[in-house]
């Protein structure tokens, strides 16, 4: 077997190497500051997309019925069924979901996470 020979790098070779990975990564990746969650396009399509628009409005403030959420969405447009709403709702209430749900006089209400 060959014995390769060793070679090590000073310092400046090194940063120039990492700033040109840098380089690279953010070519091809994209640049990870501007994929943050927290700044991603909010889509407002579909029920759910007509829920995140009513909260992003400030709508659930206070708590709301399965009938003001309805009301809402067919003012804006949005003209879906109650259980395609009542989905969006349970799926935009779950844990790290910007909605609360709790029931009262039996039934559900919906409000903002705090």
């Amino acid at each position: 077997m060959a014995r390769t020979k060793r070679t090590t790098l000073d310092e400046p070779t090194a940063k120039e190497i990492l700033s040109r990975l840098d380089r690279l990564e953010k070519v091809v990746l994209g640049d990870k500051k501007k994929r943050l969650p927290s700044q991603k396009k909010e889509e407002f399509s579909g029920p759910a997309g007509g829920v995140r628009l009513l909260v992003s409005r400030g709508f659930f403030k206070v708590k709301r019925h399965l009938g003001d959420v309805r009301k809402a969405l067919t003012k804006d447009g949005y003209h879906y069924g109650a259980a395609q709403i009542q989905t969006a709702l349970n799926r935009l209430s779950e844990r790290d979901g910007p909605l609360v749900a709790s029931k009262e006089g039996g039934k559900k209400v919906y409000v903002n996470r705090k």
